[in-house]
């Protein structure tokens, strides 16, 4: 989980609130902000791209453990399990 400093948090959830009052298509805008992102502003060296796509594996994972599953669980609570 992105666990950051308070005062970091505040230099960036303007970037989150700007996004939603653009409201960002998730239909290739923001593929296209992470793309340009990494090829104008990652260094071009294995290490730095190796840990930009850890980033968003990891983003992945956490959309997955912390939104994702409840919802399915729920769904599960619903309709009942698959048996």
């Amino acid at each position: 989980m992105p666990y950051i400093k308070e005062d970091r948090r505040d230099k960036m959830d303007w970037v989150v609130k700007a996004m939603r009052d653009w409201e960002m298509s998730i239909n290739g805008e923001l593929n296209y902000i992470l793309f340009k992102f990494c090829k104008n502003y990652v260094p071009k060296n294995y290490n730095s791209i190796k840990n930009y796509i850890g980033e968003l594996s990891e983003t992945i994972t956490e959309i997955r453990r912390r939104i994702l599953a409840p919802s399915e669980d729920e769904k599960i609570r619903e309709n009942g399990d698959v048996e």
